[in-house]
Order: structure tokens, then sequence, then C-alpha cells
């Protein structure tokens, strides 16, 4: 049931919750804004107490703003497994990708999970080299789908009362496409996902362009599931 009152003027996690505006215009896979915001959950040991904080870009990216804000205010304890969950409107660059393998590898008791609403410049060789690299890091990234933005919405966003479950419904469709992109970053298979501008009415255009090693490694359900793809039969 819907809060008929909006967050807890109690709940402690509401002066760093972003506002409505903000998350609609930051995650939403449409839109390629440049800034990147980061909502994020920290859980040490078997507490069940959960740390909730939000950030933004700065002089510094997301990423490295997190890093430099774990590693100054918290004291880290080796024997204690500590569990991170980042949810980021931009995937990491390959600089920050770099960045985080290096903290992580400094800390070995603590796992990361990344649900990311689009890949930066998921083009370039570097960026998607950097995401691999993360993977084989131990690191899980994943592009986020709608129970992820449901949670965001409920622990992140300062809701207007009644608006618990009213969320934006993105059409899942982009997401879709975003992780059909990842598949093929993690299979280092080149790029299906072509992305543009149209500036004239700021319009943002997706195209599938899929070869061959797409249709021959990538498994025929994760194709199927955008809904644009159709696999050839094959008739014995």
């Amino acid at each position: 049931m819907a809060s008929d009152k909006g967050p807890s003027a109690g709940d402690a996690t509401l002066r760093r919750r972003i506002e409505p505006w903000e998350f609609e215009v930051f995650f939403d896979p449409r839109e390629l804004r440049k800034e990147a915001c980061l909502l994020y959950e920290i859980q040490w040991g078997t507490s069940s107490k959960m740390w909730r904080n939000t950030g933004k870009n700065t002089a510094n990216h997301v990423e490295l703003n997190f890093i430099e804000k774990f590693t100054s205010e918290r004291r880290y304890c080796p024997s204690t497994h500590c569990s991170i969950t980042w949810f980021l409107s931009w995937s990491p660059c390959w600089e920050c990708s770099k960045a985080i393998r290096g903290f992580l590898s400094q800390r070995p008791s603590v796992t990361l999970v990344i649900y990311v609403t689009r890949l930066f410049w998921h083009m370039d060789p570097q960026n998607r080299q950097g995401l691999r690299d993360l993977l084989k890091s131990g690191v899980t990234v994943r592009v986020m789908r709608a129970p992820e933005y449901d949670h965001c919405w409920k622990n992140f966003v300062n809701y207007p009362p009644g608006k618990e479950d009213h969320w934006p419904r993105y059409p899942e469709l982009w997401m879709k496409l975003y992780e059909l992109e990842l598949y093929c970053i993690i299979l280092s298979l080149p790029p299906c996902l072509r992305i543009s501008r149209r500036n004239q009415k700021q319009l943002t255009l997706f195209r599938l362009t899929l070869q061959n090693c797409h249709y021959q490694i990538i498994p025929p359900h994760i194709l199927l599931d955008t809904g644009l793809i159709q696999l050839p039969v094959i008739w014995r």
C-alpha cells in the first residue's frame, strides 16, 4: 500500500534523498545527460542496518568521489565483510574502472555490485575493456530494470505523498537494449547498439546493428527479449 505521507519525517535518510525531478532526469535511459548520479547502499558484516546516501559529479566523477569519501570517513576492518551496491546513471569510464579495481584490491573483504542506467561511451574500446576488467576482478555489473528502479524510488527519492509506487515507468525496451549491449561487452563482441541524437527535437535514437557473431554467440533468449529481433527458423 502506498504511503499517504511520503517518506517519514523521522526517516534518517530523508536529508540524503534526491528530488523526484532529479531521479527522472538522471535515471531516464533515453536521456544522455552529461552529469552522473550515484545512489549507494553499504552493509557491514551481518548487521541488518543499511547505510544509504547519494552523490553527483563534482570536479571528479561520482565513483572517485565515493572512493575518496569511503577511504577518508570509514575505518576499514579487514575481518568484517562489507557489501556495497551502486545504482549509477552512467556506467564507469575506463579510468574509474581502474580506480575501482585499485580500491577493491586493497580491501578484499569488500564486494561491489553495480547497477547502471546507461553505458558510458560504450563504443570506446577502453571503456568496454574497463567494464570487462571490473567483471574479472569480481565486480557484478548489471543494467537497471524495473525492480531496481522501484527500489531506488522508494529508498533514495523524496517522493510526494501517496506516490510510493509511482516511479517514472520508463519503457523496458531501452533497458533491454542496454542489457543486450552489455552482453556484447562481456563477451568481447563488436558493439550492436548505435545511439544518436537529433538536436533539433532533442530525440535520442537507438538502432541495432547485428552481425553474424552476435547471432552465433549471444543466447537466443537475450536477443528475443528485446522484442525487436526474430531469429531464423531452422527446419530439420
